[in-house]
Formats: structure tokens, C-alpha cells, sequence
């Protein structure tokens, strides 16, 4: 499978691994199953909630702190084990945790960011499940400033692996084009977990 990188990491995009009426009715599910909260960060000692929503779930209580906020995870429903075992088995990695994220319309987004904090496995891959609207997906190295875009359709798979995250930020980009929601999924693994 060919890397999106051009150097110091793997990204592979499996395209559409679910289709067009399995992705509608895990979407749907998701939706309605999720225990959704705003998400919370601390930026410049002031504490942000965001309109975007998130949830943490793994294979048992793990803590995970990222913009000075710490989350424990949630018990697996028997609809994200589902989709981890069609992850797991799709990309040949182990997940124990998975963050979702729930985004309304396209004006909401995430920044420049890399997933590197300390609970998570040093260069573990990061199975990424797209479900809902199409959005665009930007990587961009860290010292070069050198630009990777793609895009991420409903029902989609993309996998950040090896030294991604030690070279390279990602984000979304908010876009005033898409007026329906997403839901992402990122597959993790937390250290010490099983």
C-alpha cells in the first residue's frame, strides 16, 4: 500500500472499508449510543469548551490528558468493538482505546496537532475511521513545512504509523462547504493496557 508521506512516517488510506448502508447505520448508531460531551481544553490558562463533541472508550478505565484535560475511558458498547474488530483485523494492529470525536458541520475543525502524549504507544499506529460527511485531512511536517492533503470519505480508513507523530502535525480544516455532521473514530493504544 502506498505511504501519503513522502519521508519520516507512514500514512496509508484504505479508502471505503465499510460500505455505503453499513457506514449509514454505524453512523446512525453512534450518534445515538455515544455518551457525547464538549470537549474542554486549557489554552493560555483559559479553559475553551468546544462546540465539537467527543467521547473516550477502552479496554478499561485509562486516563488520557491532552490540552491540560484528563479523560477516563468509558466500557466498550458492542458497536465500537465491532468496528475495532474490522479495524484491527483491516489494518493488522492491536487497538485497546479509541477517542471519537463528533463534528456538526464543517465549521468545526481541529488545529494543528500531533498525537504524541505520554499514554499513548511510542510510534503505535492510529487507526483512523471516517463516518458521515467527506472532509479534507492535512498533514504537515514539522520542520519542512512540506503539505500532504487528502480526503476522507464515509465509511473510511487512514493509519498513522511508525515516526508520524514525532515529524509531522495533522488537522482538520474548518470548511463553510459542509453542512452535515462527521463522526471520527481513532483507534489508539494506551500504554500498559491490553
Amino acid at each position: 500500500m502506498q505511504n501519503l508521506l513522502p519521508f519520516d512516517g507512514i500514512v496509508h488510506y484504505h479508502g471505503t472499508i465499510l460500505d455505503q448502508e453499513a457506514a449509514d447505520a454505524y453512523f446512525e448508531n453512534l450518534l445515538r449510543s455515544i455518551e457525547w460531551r464538549n470537549d474542554e481544553a486549557i489554552i493560555f490558562g483559559k479553559r475553551i469548551i468546544t462546540k465539537r463533541k467527543v467521547a473516550w472508550y477502552g479496554n478499561r478505565g485509562f486516563e488520557y490528558t491532552y490540552s491540560k484535560t484528563t479523560k477516563t475511558a468509558l466500557p466498550w458498547t458492542e458497536t465500537l468493538l465491532q468496528l475495532k474488530k474490522i479495524c484491527e483485523k483491516k489494518t493488522g494492529e492491536a487497538y485497546n482505546s479509541c477517542l471519537l470525536n463528533l463534528y456538526h458541520t464543517g465549521e468545526e475543525g481541529m488545529a494543528w496537532h500531533c498525537d504524541e502524549e505520554r499514554e499513548l504507544k511510542k510510534n503505535g499506529a492510529i487507526g483512523s475511521l471516517s463516518l458521515g460527511a467527506e472532509r479534507k485531512f492535512a498533514f504537515k511536517h514539522k520542520n519542512s513545512g512540506e503539505r500532504v492533503d487528502c480526503v476522507l470519505e464515509h465509511g473510511s480508513l487512514l493509519v498513522m504509523k511508525g515516526t508520524t507523530q514525532t515529524h509531522w502535525l495533522h488537522r482538520l480544516p474548518p470548511t463553510k462547504k459542509v453542512h452535515t455532521a462527521r463522526i471520527n473514530l481513532t483507534f489508539r493504544s494506551i500504554h500498559g493496557g491490553v
